[in-house]
């Protein structure tokens, strides 16, 4: 583990053109579960981390210099074996980009599965190697 002051992730924010449509993409499609707080705001929630939703043109204060839907590029960490995981996925009619393929992640290397949200962000699904 990498030491300094800085201890983990909270949570993101994604700024998305439809937020009932990437709400049900990453509940239906990631096994993620939809969380509402402050007065009616959306975000995706998993482990001990969340994704805040800003609808584009309507972020909330203060917010990143350019919010633009399509501008992620976001790797999960999944129990699910990413092979089982492409399965599922092309069952479903999801479109896989790329993988299971060999990659190497924050703690070491990383088997992974590329794939996109309705925005266009890239997603990546991985198991450690």
């Amino acid at each position: 583990m990498r030491k300094g002051p800085i201890q983990s992730l909270d949570h993101l924010v994604l700024t998305v053109a439809d937020i009932d449509r990437t709400v049900a993409f990453y509940v239906t499609h990631l096994g993620m579960e939809e969380v509402r707080f402050g007065g009616g705001r959306r975000a995706l929630a998993f482990g001990t981390q969340k994704i805040n939703l800003h609808a584009a043109g309507r972020e909330f204060e203060p917010k990143a210099a350019h919010p633009l839907p399509g501008s992620g590029d976001l790797c999960f960490l999944t129990a699910e074996p990413v092979a089982a995981a492409r399965a599922r996925l092309l069952a479903a009619g999801v479109a896989v980009e790329d993988g299971p393929v060999p990659r190497t992640g924050a703690a070491g290397p990383l088997s992974s599965l590329y794939l996109r949200d309705p925005d266009g962000n890239l997603i990546e699904l991985s198991n450690p190697a």
